[in-house]
C-alpha cells in the first residue's frame, strides 16, 4: 500500500479541471471529481509500497490521478479523451518552466538528466526494501555514442495495471514520457515498453534539434 498524500492531488487537479471544465461541462466535472478522489484515494491502497520517499513516487502519484479520474468516469471518458487530457495538463505554461532549467540540446542538459536518474537509482540501492516493487534501473553507456540511455525491466504502474485491469489505459501514461522530455527540449527514442508486451521500457534521450542521432 502506498502512503496517501494530497500533495499531487492538488498539484496536478486545478489544470485537470480545466480540461474536463472544457470539455464536459462544469456540472459534471463537479460530480466526477469527489467520485475520482475516492477511486485515486483506494488505487493507493492497493498500490505495491515503492516509499513515499522514493524519487520515483511521483510517478506513481501523478499516473495514479489520471487513472482514477478514468476509472471514475465509468465509460464517459474514453482511453483517446484522457490521452488529450493529460496533454492539456502537460501543455500548461507553469509546466514549460522545466525547460528553462534543462535544455538537452546542451551538453549539461543531458548530463542533469543522467544526475537525475542515476540519483534515484542510488536511492534504491540504499533503499533495497523496496527493489521489489519499485521501477529498476540499468544503464549502458556504450549502446549510443549520443545522448543518454537506460531501461528499465519491471515497473509499478505497469504491475499495478496488469493485476488491477488498466492495461489499456496505462499506454496514455507511457506516452507522458514523451511529453516531459519535450518540456527539457529532448526527444526521448523508445522501441519498447512493458506496457505493449515488451521486456524492458527503454529510454534514449537525445536533443530535439539532434539529425541522426547515434
Amino acid at each position: 500500500m502506498m502512503e496517501y498524500t494530497n500533495k499531487y492531488w492538488n498539484m496536478l487537479m486545478p489544470f485537470i479541471k480545466k480540461s474536463l471544465n472544457k470539455r464536459y461541462g462544469k456540472a459534471y466535472t463537479k460530480a466526477l471529481i469527489p467520485k475520482a478522489d475516492a477511486e485515486y484515494r483506494d488505487m493507493l491502497n492497493r498500490s505495491d509500497d515503492i516509499g513515499r520517499d522514493n524519487p520515483m513516487a511521483s510517478n506513481t502519484y501523478e499516473c495514479l490521478v489520471f487513472l482514477a479520474i478514468w476509472k471514475a468516469a465509468d465509460g464517459k471518458i474514453s482511453v483517446e479523451d484522457l490521452r488529450a487530457i493529460s496533454k492539456d495538463v502537460l501543455s500548461a505554461p507553469i509546466m514549460k518552466v522545466m525547460g528553462i532549467l534543462i535544455n538537452a540540446n546542451k551538453a549539461s542538459g543531458i548530463k542533469r538528466i543522467q544526475k537525475m536518474m542515476e540519483r534515484d537509482a542510488k536511492w534504491l540501492d540504499e533503499h533495497p526494501q523496496y527493489k521489489k516493487y519499485s521501477w529498476d534501473f540499468h544503464f549502458d553507456e556504450k549502446k549510443h555514442k549520443d545522448g543518454f540511455y537506460y531501461y528499465f525491466t519491471q515497473c509499478p504502474l505497469n504491475t499495478f495495471a496488469r493485476r488491477e485491469g488498466y492495461l489499456e489505459v496505462l499506454p496514455v501514461m507511457c506516452d507522458i514520457d514523451h511529453i516531459t522530455a519535450s518540456l527539457m527540449h529532448a526527444k526521448l527514442n523508445r522501441k519498447y515498453t512493458l506496457a505493449s508486451g515488451g521486456k524492458v521500457c527503454d529510454y534514449w534521450f537525445v536533443g530535439d534539434k539532434m539529425k541522426n542521432p547515434k
